[in-house]
């Protein structure tokens, strides 16, 4: 495995990549490495000639009272984890390389980004979409790799490739837990010891709303009371929507979705539930 740091590197390795016929799937991460990243790197080599790997940590999706000066970054440690895992090449630009000079164009994330994470970081999932847009054509993968943990996120990705034809297809992966159920995230070491105890009840209060809202009861309520009763954080939100458009419209598939703000991380979890009983 090796890294490159500058795009021309890239579009070397991609032209003899796709000139002996081989495909390529990306997964595209912030870094931090935890199990989710590196289940993503198992699923596209299962489906894939070519691995690569972008770890940047994009100033794009942070707002400007946001983590990104502090958010956590280990690139040997995450070498050695996805060197591995099996991928094939780290994509690791610096911002100055990706963003060489001020965009004139913008991408809009639309409707999508108007509720759960997106209703209080505005501009958030534009710069999602600007950098997925960057990257999807610089690797020319055939094939992306995105965790269900950030579903918000998948559903608006999975929006931008199919309304602007895209030619790759976007691959879901299925949000990877710690024991005690506690969703991994890169953010996860911002917790006190008391906090990381408190954590796993956001899912065991995502657990109970499913089995309100399959029994027809508004699970929200019991929902906010659970989590004030098990845990010191503050809720940001918890939310019932249609899934994967993000509407009240309910159909087949539900999203229910909720984030808490500790002292220094907040920390966001979902589960999606088929209400077809599928």
């Amino acid at each position: 495995m090796q890294t490159i740091q500058t795009i021309t590197e890239l579009n070397k390795w991609v032209r003899e990549v796709k000139n002996s016929g081989q495909t390529i799937g990306l997964v595209p991460t912030m870094g931090f490495l935890h199990e989710g990243h590196l289940s993503l790197v198992e699923k596209a080599k299962q489906e894939n000639d070519k691995v690569v790997m972008s770890i940047f940590v994009n100033p794009a999706q942070f707002g400007p009272n946001e983590d990104f000066d502090r958010y956590p970054r280990d690139l040997e440690r995450d070498e050695r984890l996805a060197a591995a895992a099996g991928t094939d090449i780290i994509f690791a630009p610096s911002v100055e390389e990706m963003y060489p000079r001020d965009s004139q164009i913008s991408i809009s994330a639309g409707a999508q980004a108007e509720v759960l994470c997106g209703a209080k970081r505005p501009g958030h999932f534009d710069g999602v979409l600007k950098v997925v847009t960057k990257l999807f054509h610089l690797t020319q993968a055939d094939r992306a790799y995105f965790g269900q943990k950030d579903a918000q996120q998948l559903a608006i990705i999975e929006s931008l490739v199919a309304d602007y034809n895209f030619p790759l297809s976007i691959r879901r992966g299925e949000t990877v837990r710690e024991a005690d159920g506690l969703a991994k995230s890169s953010r996860n070491v911002y917790l006190s010891e008391k906090e990381r105890a408190e954590a796993p009840h956001l899912n065991k209060a995502l657990r109970l709303g499913k089995q309100l809202l399959l029994e027809g009861k508004d699970p929200l309520p019991e929902m906010a009371a659970y989590l004030d009763e098990n845990v010191s954080g503050k809720i940001d939100y918890i939310e019932l929507h249609d899934y994967p458009t993000l509407t009240k419209n309910i159909m087949d598939e539900a999203i229910l979705a909720l984030a808490v703000q500790f002292e220094k991380a907040r920390l966001i979890d979902n589960i999606i539930i088929n209400l077809k009983g599928n």
